[in-house]
C-alpha cells in the first residue's frame, strides 16, 4: 500500500508535541511494507529513512501567517484562564481572520500542490491527514475524492482538548469552527471516549487510534538513578492541580529525594529541580535516571474515557515505573497497580513515592511488567497494522 500524507510538521524543533509521535508511526508504517509520501502543512519539508518527502506549497505563506498570528494573539491581550483552560472567548477576530486567510490563501495551494501528486503518482492508494487544521482546508477532502476518487482519512491526536466543547489549548488552532468533517471518508480518533464528539461534529465514522512508542527508540539506559521522580511536561493548563499534588507537595514533604523536572511554565514547583533540554535524546536519559516517572495528564484527555497521549507508552517503553493522577481508561492500556501506580491525591502520593523509593525490586517489576504490555500491543508498528487495516476495508 502507497500512502500520502500531510502532516502537522516533520521539524522536530517546532513547537509541535507531537511530530515525535508521527516520526515513528511512519517507521512503523514503512517497518509493515507501506510506502509514505508525506508532506508537511507547516515548516520544512524533511527526509527520512521511513518515507519520501515532499515539499510544503505553502511553506512562506504559512510561516508569515504563524508569526502574525502569534503577533496578534500577544497584541491584543487574548489570555486563558491557566488553572481551568478556559477560553475568554469562543472564537475571536483574530481566528476568525486567520481562517478567512487560509481559505483564500493557503487551501488553493494545496489543492493544486495534491492534485500534482496524485497524478505524478496514481499508485497512491488513499491520502491520510494527520492533525492539520481543518477549518483552514475546508474542501480538500471532498476535491480529493470527486477527481481523483481516493478515500481521504483524517487523524485527529488531540481529541478531546481539540473539541470545541473543550476549546482548545491556548497555544493551538481552533480547528472545528467552520470546518465540514463529513466531507472526510472516516476519521481516526486518539480517544475513544472522544468519538463521538467527533460524531456529532459531522464525522461519518470514527476510528480509535491510540499514540504508542517504538521500543527500538525508547529503549532503557543502564545509567545510575540519581533522581527520586521526574516529570516532563510544558504548561499547568488543564493539571495545575495535579502538578501540585505531585511535584510540589511530595517535594516539600520528602525533603532527602531529589525531584526534578524538564519543562516550562509549570509555576511554583517548590523544591524541584529544573533540569535543562539538551536534545531530544536527553529526555531518555533523565527518565531513565529517576526512580519513579511522574505521569501528570491534562484534565482534558484524563476526564474523556481512554483518550490517550504519548507519554504512559513512551515511559512503558522505557521500562520506567510510572506514577499516574486519575485517568480513565488508562486500564485500556496498562494495569493498575501491576504495570502503572495511580494516586489520588497529595498524601497518597507522598506515601506510594516513598514506599515505591524503598522497595527496588517493587518498583523494577512495575517497570519490567510496563515495557513487556507495551511490547506485546502498544508499539507504532501496532498501530500501523491497525491504521491500513482500517484504510483496506474503505480502498
Amino acid at each position: 500500500m502507497k500512502l500520502l500524507v500531510i502532516v502537522s510538521s516533520l521539524d522536530l524543533t517546532q513547537p509541535f508535541s507531537a511530530t515525535p509521535a508521527w516520526w515513528q508511526l511512519f517507521k512503523g508504517l514503512y517497518e509493515i511494507g507501506v510506502e509514505v509520501v508525506a508532506t508537511p502543512y507547516q515548516g520544512p519539508a524533511i527526509e527520512a529513512p521511513w518515507w519520501r518527502a515532499a515539499p510544503n506549497p505553502a511553506r512562506r505563506e504559512g510561516d508569515l501567517f504563524l508569526a502574525l498570528r502569534d503577533t496578534w494573539r500577544r497584541v491584543s491581550g487574548i489570555r486563558q484562564t491557566q488553572v481551568s483552560g478556559a477560553q475568554l472567548e469562543d472564537e475571536s477576530a483574530s481566528d476568525r481572520a486567520v481562517r478567512r486567510v487560509a481559505q483564500t490563501v493557503i487551501a488553493p495551494r494545496w489543492r493544486q500542490h495534491v492534485d500534482r501528486l496524485l497524478t505524478a503518482q496514481p499508485d497512491i492508494d488513499a491520502v491520510l491527514i494527520i492533525t492539520v487544521p481543518l477549518n483552514h482546508i475546508v474542501g480538500l477532502a471532498r476535491h480529493i475524492i470527486e477527481r481523483h476518487d481516493k478515500p481521504v482519512f483524517f487523524y485527529d491526536g488531540d481529541v478531546p482538548a481539540s473539541l470545541p466543547n473543550f476549546r482548545g489549548f491556548a497555544s493551538g488552532f481552533r480547528i472545528y469552527q467552520g470546518a465540514d468533517p463529513s466531507e472526510y471518508t472516516a476519521f481516526f480518533s486518539n480517544s475513544l471516549g472522544g468519538a463521538e464528539g467527533l460524531r456529532d461534529l459531522g464525522a461519518r465514522e470514527v476510528h480509535a487510534l491510540y499514540y504508542g512508542a517504538d521500543p527500538d527508540l525508547f529503549s532503557p539506559l543502564d545509567v545510575p538513578q540519581d533522581l527520586d521522580a521526574f516529570f516532563y511536561g510544558h504548561g499547568r493548563e488543564y493539571r495545575a492541580e495535579w502538578i501540585d499534588a505531585m511535584l510540589r507537595a511530595p517535594s516539600l514533604a520528602l525533603p532527602g529525594r531529589r525531584f526534578a523536572v524538564r519543562g516550562t511554565k509549570l509555576g511554583d514547583l517548590g523544591r524541584v529541580e529544573a533540569l535543562p533540554y539538551l536534545s531530544f535524546s536527553k529526555l531518555r536519559e533523565y527518565a531513565c535516571r529517576s526512580k519513579l516517572n511522574l505521569v501528570i495528564t491534562r484534565k482534558a484527555h484524563a476526564s474523556v474515557f481512554a483518550s490517550s497521549s504519548s507519554r504512559p507508552f513512551e515511559l512503558a517503553a522505557l521500562g520506567a515505573c510510572m506514577v499516574c493522577n486519575p485517568y480513565e481508561g488508562i486500564e485500556t492500556w496498562f494495569e493498575p497497580e501491576k504495570e502503572l501506580v495511580i494516586v489520588h491525591s497529595a498524601e497518597e502520593a507522598v506515601e506510594r513515592y516513598d514506599w515505591l523509593l524503598q522497595h527496588d525490586e517493587a518498583r523494577r517489576t512495575i517497570g519490567r511488567a510496563a515495557r513487556e504490555r507495551l511490547l506485546k500491543e502498544h508499539t507504532f508498528r501496532h498501530r500501523a497494522r491497525q491504521l491500513i487495516d482500517v484504510i483496506q476495508g474503505y480502498c
